[in-house]
């Protein structure tokens, strides 16, 4: 499996890196570490994905503030969450460009999709 980091997905502000546009392409399964934020509601499946540890979720209300810094995350089961400040890797197929989430109604930039995580 490849490997790339939240901060590797982007080339600017706006533009997404070749890395990740090919990712998206071939639907590959791919890595990403970071920290799960802290969930919206028990019994999701989904989280946030954060480069940083945030005791807050950084979620917006639209993809026009979407952070260069998180990743929503689909998951194939339900989530039980951890702690904001531990370490997790998360395996999925990377989708690129805006879209709205049919279960949650979330706008999102940067998706994983038939993910699952572990514990670093």
């Amino acid at each position: 499996r490849e490997r790339i980091k939240i901060r590797d997905l982007y080339k600017t502000q706006a533009e997404f890196s070749a890395q990740a546009k090919e990712f998206a392409k071939t639907r590959e399964t791919i890595e990403i570490t970071g920290f799960m934020a802290p969930p919206l509601k028990a019994e999701a499946s989904f989280f946030v994905l954060t480069q940083r540890p945030m005791a807050v979720c950084p979620f917006c209300e639209t993809s026009a503030d979407w952070p260069s810094d998180i990743v929503f995350v689909r998951t194939t089961k339900t989530v039980e969450a951890v702690a904001f400040n531990r370490p997790i890797i998360t395996t999925g197929i990377l989708e690129l460009g805006e879209a709205k989430d049919k279960e949650t109604g979330f706008v999102s930039l940067v998706r994983l999709v038939d993910a699952e995580f572990e514990l670093v």
